[in-house]
């Protein structure tokens, strides 16, 4: 079995396991409306390297944040003096506040270099604000760094990196100082909005609610939002929501759909693909040209020049010359076939399938990423 005949193989057991072959609740297939987190971001000072942090000369920013921070504590640096510091640098927090979240609770950070360090592996992040996209402080990171790369150097200049050095994550490093208003206890209908956008299962959510809570609990606004009526107590929705989750729903079957995804030459085919009635012809056209120059040596008292002389060939050849044909209708599986006996690699499957498209024959959106 080949590289492609294995990859289908995989990709059609994939799919036969994620087909919805038994209902899914509905806490899977939505999120509730207005309940989502906000990113945070934040700059501040690593402190403690060993000889990793920020050239100073070439990122002055992280001396003049330096400066700063020493006026804060009533110490002044002399305007002519320029700190050379090594086990410093300058970095950009960013962390997730979670929705309901409340002043007092912890949440992780990432932290990066944003200078020329070259690790902060054993810094400690000083006391920063994170801000949100209001430009409101909603908490406060400080903490110990934990990076999973590591990286050497030797005299001579050789090196060596595993994964990355400048970044790392602070468990909870940050503390919440502010929460977020949400509107889930103002009352009014909650909206229940579908992760992928569907008329059949946006219609069977609906039938689901009204079918356990009596008509009317519920209606399909689109393909991706349902209203559903709600207790006004905060109390009461959370336990009426938390009920609605747990029913199950079968969701409405995917579209036809191709991924392809032309970098690494992925090809994902949905089961419900179909191609008409075509042929395709497939062969691989190759040229070869080899340069092997020749010394040309002039006779003896000719006075002429030893001279190297170039000479090309250039070979055309075309292997793997096949067609097949599909019959109205054909499945993946069909397809599948078709392409393990051509031996076609991904990236002429690609090929094969924008070409199927434009004639008309592939029964499926082609997606390209």
């Amino acid at each position: 079995m080949n590289a492609v005949a294995r990859f289908f193989a995989v990709a059609t057991l994939a799919l036969g396991v994620l087909a919805p072959a038994h209902a899914d609740r509905i806490r899977d297939l939505t999120q509730v409306g207005g309940v989502r987190s906000n990113q945070l971001v934040g700059y501040g000072l690593v402190v403690g390297l060993d000889g990793s942090g920020d050239q100073t000369s070439q990122a002055p920013f992280t001396t003049q944040s330096l400066e700063n921070m020493l006026q804060q504590f009533g110490l002044n640096v002399p305007a002519n003096v320029r700190p050379q510091l090594k086990n410093a640098a300058a970095v950009t927090i960013t962390a997730e506040l979670p929705p309901f979240a409340k002043p007092g609770q912890r949440i992780d950070v990432t932290v990066a270099s944003i200078g020329n360090a070259k690790s902060i592996r054993g810094g400690e992040l000083l006391m920063s604000p994170l801000k949100g996209a209001d430009g409101q402080i909603y908490a406060i990171a400080q903490g110990s760094v934990v990076v999973g790369g590591v990286s050497a150097q030797g005299k001579s200049g050789s090196s060596v990196q595993v994964n990355i050095s400048a970044s790392g994550r602070i468990p909870g490093g940050a503390s919440i100082e502010r929460s977020v208003a949400t509107s889930f206890d103002k009352g009014g209908d909650i909206m229940l909005n579908l992760n992928t956008a569907d008329f059949t299962t946006a219609a069977r959510v609906a039938e689901a609610v009204n079918r356990n809570f009596g008509a009317g609990t519920a209606r399909a606004i689109d393909s991706a939002t349902i209203a559903v009526r709600a207790p006004m107590d905060a109390s009461q929705r959370v336990a009426w929501l938390s009920t609605i989750q747990g029913l199950d729903v079968t969701p409405g079957d995917a579209p036809a759909r191709v991924i392809v995804n032309s970098r690494t030459g992925t090809v994902v085919i949905g089961s419900d693909v179909k191609v008409g009635a075509a042929a395709v012809a497939h062969g691989a056209i190759q040229v070869t040209i080899s340069e092997q120059p020749q010394v040309s040596q002039p006779n003896a008292f000719s006075r002429g020049q030893t001279a190297v002389v170039p000479s090309s060939q250039v070979a055309v050849s075309e292997e793997g010359g096949h067609m097949f044909k599909f019959g109205p209708g054909t499945s993946l599986d069909a397809i599948v076939r078709a392409v393990n006996q051509v031996g076609a690699s991904p990236s002429d499957l690609i090929s094969i399938l924008q070409a199927l498209k434009e004639s008309g024959a592939l029964r499926a959106e082609l997606v390209v990423i």
